[in-house]
């Protein structure tokens, strides 16, 4: 797998996630909050299926030096 989140966007991605899980334990905002796997696993992976199908890529560019 590619990866094609930045680091911007995985850190958001692995707080909103802890969020809305922590939120669906505690009863907060009900049975929903499990969504919050999603952004959690493709901030902790860095490899988003969407935005691989969407051509997203907020990866910073890679050169090879040589």
């Amino acid at each position: 797998m590619t990866n094609n989140v930045g680091g911007i966007d995985r850190a958001a991605r692995i707080i909103i996630g802890i969020l809305l899980i922590t939120f669906a334990l505690t009863g907060m905002i009900g049975a929903w909050g499990w969504i919050g796997l999603v952004p959690l696993a493709t901030g902790l992976f860095g490899s988003c299926p969407l935005y691989r199908i969407l051509g997203i890529n907020t990866c910073p560019i890679r050169t090879k030096h040589g």
